[in-house]
C-alpha cells in the first residue's frame, strides 16, 4: 500500500472524540502540507473558537502540537499523533491519539475529509 495523498487544501470534520476533548462534529480543520513534510491547519467550530496545529508528516503518520481558544475563552494545548487512512468509501480519515499538555487528559479521535479546497 502506498503513502496517502497530500493533505494540502483538504477540509476535515470531527466524527468521534473522547469526552475529554474539545473537538466535535461542528469542528472544521483546513490542512496544509509542504513538500518537506511540514503540516499545519487552522480549525474552529463547536466549542473551539480558533485553533492551530503544526507539526510534521512521515509517510502516513503525523506528529503535531495543537493550541486553541474555546468559546468560553479558555486556552488549551496538547500533542497528537495521527495516522492517515484512505477509507473504503474514498475520503481520507485521520485516526488520532492525543494528550493535553495544558491540563490532565488524553484520548482518541477520528476526523474525516469533507471537502477539498481549490487552489
Amino acid at each position: 500500500m502506498g503513502t496517502a495523498p497530500s493533505l494540502e487544501g483538504r477540509i476535515f470534520a470531527g466524527v468521534s472524540n473522547d469526552p475529554a476533548g474539545d473537538v466535535g462534529s461542528d469542528t472544521r480543520f483546513e490542512y496544509h502540507e509542504e513538500p518537506d513534510g511540514v503540516v499545519w491547519a487552522r480549525y474552529a467550530g463547536g466549542t473551539v473558537r480558533l485553533g492551530h496545529l503544526v507539526g510534521r508528516r512521515d509517510g502516513d503518520g503525523l506528529d503535531f502540537r495543537y493550541s486553541h481558544v474555546t468559546t468560553s475563552g479558555t486556552t488549551a494545548n496538547g500533542h497528537c499523533r495521527s495516522r492517515i487512512v484512505v477509507s473504503d468509501d474514498g475520503p481520507l480519515e485521520l485516526h488520532e491519539e492525543w494528550e493535553w499538555e495544558s491540563q490532565p487528559g488524553s484520548g482518541t479521535s477520528l476526523v474525516r475529509e469533507i471537502a477539498v479546497v481549490d487552489g
